[in-house]
């Protein structure tokens, strides 16, 4: 199938991009790599009558760290996230996630951010960063607001976005001494959306015991899932066994499967358990 008509515009600020998505509200959308919008615009799952291109905006595919936090751009690609010597050294979870989200063509195209925005229940990067407790900022009409990650992701396909907004930067928290992170995806083959993954980041105390814990699921309910009470298991633990297991059984029961192509809901739920076995050993490691 082709898409349906649309008007094409490119914006040279943000400033622009917001009026622009302004005038035209709920029959714009915004477009950086396209990697998920044009797809579902060839099935005609979505029909935008104005397609608002922010490629073109300068400045917005910076990737530092400023003010205690890890900043990525709005057009930050998948690929530099992959082969950042600066992620690769110090963000052990966002470098992990990098490497298996899609497929090359993918990853070279794709944007962090327009992968959050998307909001697919089995996007890997939702996961990861809310394991990673990321924040989101908006510039919309009245200016920047920041939103947690657990509140931009609202429902399938769905965050807290207003139709004149659009997100800008990214923001992690730089991890303090003593954090290792993981994620672990299974897959019917490479390059395909989820069976499961798991995200986690843990930081150690000084004594060894867990003193922060984050844990994201992916592509086990209508919504990426934070393992409240598995976390909550880790903390003031030490990661040895025991406690991982714990946590381990507590983020399967946390995880909402159903059952379709990709396998069953049990077989899903089980492999939550397995994958966060994985995660937690590795970053304990």
């Amino acid at each position: 199938m082709i898409p349906a008509a649309f008007e094409y515009v490119a914006p040279r600020s943000v400033a622009e991009a917001v009026a622009l998505l302004r005038q035209h509200s709920y029959d714009a959308k915004v477009i950086a790599g396209g990697q998920s919008l044009i797809p579902m615009m060839r099935f005609r799952m979505a029909q935008p009558r104005v397609l608002v291109d922010i490629g073109r905006i300068p400045g917005l595919d910076y990737l530092r760290e400023e003010d205690g936090f890890l900043r990525i751009g709005a057009l930050v690609r998948h690929a530099t996230m992959e082969h950042s010597p600066l992620i690769q050294e110090r963000y052990p979870l966002l470098a992990a996630t990098a490497r298996v989200v899609a497929d090359p063509l993918v990853r070279n195209l794709g944007t962090v951010a327009g992968s959050l925005v998307h909001a697919d229940p089995a996007g890997d990067w939702a996961a990861a960063l809310m394991a990673a407790r990321a924040q989101v900022v908006a510039a919309g009409p009245d200016g920047e607001r920041v939103i947690g990650i657990d509140d931009f992701l609202v429902d399938t396909f769905t965050t807290a976005l207003e139709p004149d907004e659009l997100v800008v930067e990214v923001r992690v928290p730089i991890p303090g001494p003593r954090t290792g992170g993981d994620y672990q995806k299974i897959e019917r083959k490479v390059g395909d959306f989820a069976t499961a993954a798991v995200a986690v980041q843990v930081t150690l105390d000084e004594a060894g015991r867990c003193q922060q814990a984050g844990i994201g699921l992916c592509a086990v309910g209508p919504i990426t899932l934070r393992a409240t009470a598995a976390e909550e298991a880790l903390v003031g633990q030490p990661l040895d066994e025991a406690t991982i297991r714990k946590a381990a059984a507590l983020a399967a029961e946390a995880a909402q499967p159903t059952s379709d192509l990709r396998g069953s809901a049990e077989y899903k739920r089980d492999m939550v358990r397995v994958l966060t076995l994985r995660a937690l050993r590795n970053a304990a490691a």
